[in-house]
């Protein structure tokens, strides 16, 4: 079983949450790209999140947002992009110059690296609506990478994991959600989902949701928390795991409170 779907704990015992490198070690290298990866295993990171995109020639690559501008020295939709198009952008150069010649990674690449690093898992998003046919595109590169059993595929739309579901039941399903929904855990049963992951807001607004989401039988792994204030909050609600652009800084404030738990009375 993945690191990120941890048995519960006994009674009375809180966990310590699992680290999640938010598109990879995102603060201190350029978000999505393999360097950002590598430098999440090396800080040690349970787990990295990436964000899975279709190009316009259907080739999965891994990149945020709907166009290139913010993280490459290009301009355009990512969809309307070829694959070659997309690989001859500068990935890291607009992060920093010391990261100059990063490139969009395609899907397959990230696999790759994982499968060399098997203390690492993976939780997947896919962006935006997804039909069967393009989100089996993604799921049958996992399982032909072998990593079925490190990986957590999800989405913030429920047609999208339904999808998923449908071409992929063996595959373990997260919903991300940014906002309260009436039905949240009717909807969370209906897609068939182990986790439910919530905005970090929702969560220090309302620490009583990780337990209803527990009661449900769901983990919950929340989004984004960067500070020890906010670590804190979601500890006291019980979260899983914490997806953080400092997973190095996380690791380290996470030990330094098991360590120091027994040295004052």
């Amino acid at each position: 079983m993945t690191t990120l779907l941890p048995p519960p704990s006994p009674l009375g015992v809180a966990p310590s949450p699992v680290v999640v490198a938010h598109r990879g070690n995102s603060s201190v290298a350029p978000q999505n790209t393999l360097a950002a990866l590598e430098s999440a295993w090396r800080a040690q990171a349970h787990a990295v999140e990436i964000d899975v995109q279709l190009s316009a020639d259907g080739e999965v690559v891994v990149i945020h947002d709907d166009t290139v501008d913010a993280t490459t020295d290009g301009t355009g939709a990512v969809g309307a992009m070829s694959l070659a198009d997309l690989r001859a952008l500068d990935a890291g150069v607009t992060f920093s110059t010391a990261y100059a010649g990063q490139r969009v990674p395609t899907f397959a690449e990230v696999l790759g690296l994982l499968a060399a690093r098997p203390g690492t898992d993976l939780l997947l998003e896919l962006k935006a609506s997804w039909a069967a046919d393009d989100a089996r595109r993604v799921t049958d590169a996992v399982d032909a990478a072998g990593l079925a059993d490190r990986v957590v595929v999800q989405s913030f739309h429920p047609e999208t994991v339904a999808a998923l579901r449908d071409v992929a039941p063996h595959l373990p399903r997260g919903w991300l959600v940014h906002q309260a929904w009436d039905r949240l855990l009717e909807v969370a049963a209906e897609l068939e989902v182990v986790a439910c992951n919530p905005y970090v807001g929702m969560v220090l607004e309302d620490p009583a949701l990780v337990g209803r989401l527990h009661d449900a039988g769901l983990r919950v792994m929340t989004w984004t928390a960067n500070d020890a204030q906010q670590w804190d909050g979601l500890l006291a609600a019980g979260v899983d795991a914490v997806i953080t652009d400092r997973p190095d800084r996380l690791a380290g404030w996470l030990e330094g409170r098991t360590a120091g738990a027994g040295l004052l009375p």
